[in-house]
């Protein structure tokens, strides 16, 4: 058997499937965070840890790539999917950050539906992961996250316009202004990225089909 530098098999349909299992499970705490508001601290640190392992992973996919001579899509679209995911956790650790550290009283309803909406996209982008290999299938998830990311758009101009439509002005009122209008910020970037992703494995699918 000959020497190669190269690994014969590099697994990247596993390990982006690991990877995904990272977000959801990240963003299922995420979840418990703004339906259950308790214990609020632990279960940050939670996804402190989750954000730590899935930078792991996505150390390993580049690493593999870097050792691998011929891969099963293009190197382009798998260094894409793993970054998109990989900034995908570092915001669902970003919103539970400043949930923890803004010292939130309690978590408004369309914040509430917003994370609802985000956990199910990430889910449906899990789907489509685990038909990549098959490059078949993936249209109802696809469709799933467009129509889930709309709804966002909608519940997102609501939300900022219940928290600037406060007539006292009062100091207390403009502080949590500029709090919700951060953690809005960064659950708006997380929709985005992951409907990014999500065009991203349609188009990887489309090409390879």
């Amino acid at each position: 058997m000959g020497f190669t530098l190269f690994p014969k098999t590099a697994k990247f349909y596993e390990l982006f499937a690991l990877q995904n299992r990272k977000l959801q499970k990240a963003a299922g705490v995420l979840h418990d965070i703004f339906h259950d508001f308790q214990g609020v601290e632990e279960k940050c640190m939670k996804i402190n840890l989750i954000e730590s392992e899935g930078n792991k992973i996505c150390r390993d996919i580049a690493t593999q790539l870097s050792l691998t001579f011929i891969t099963p899509i293009d190197r382009e679209d798998i260094h894409e999917i793993n970054l998109s995911q990989e900034r995908i956790l570092n915001l669902l650790k970003a919103i539970s950050t400043r949930i923890g550290l803004y010292d939130v009283e309690h978590v408004k309803y369309p914040a509430r539906k917003l994370i609802a909406n985000l956990t199910q996209m990430i889910e449906e982008t899990g789907t489509m992961l685990s038909l990549l290999s098959s490059k078949n299938g993936f249209e109802s998830p696809l469709e799933t996250v467009r129509a889930l990311k709309y709804d966002s758009e909608t519940i997102l101009l609501v939300a900022l316009g219940e928290i600037y439509d406060d007539a006292t002005a009062t100091p207390g009122s403009m502080l949590s202004i500029i709090k919700w209008s951060h953690i809005y910020d960064r659950i708006e970037e997380a929709v985005s990225r992951t409907e990014a992703l999500a065009d991203i494995l349609e188009g990887v699918m489309l090409k390879n089909a």
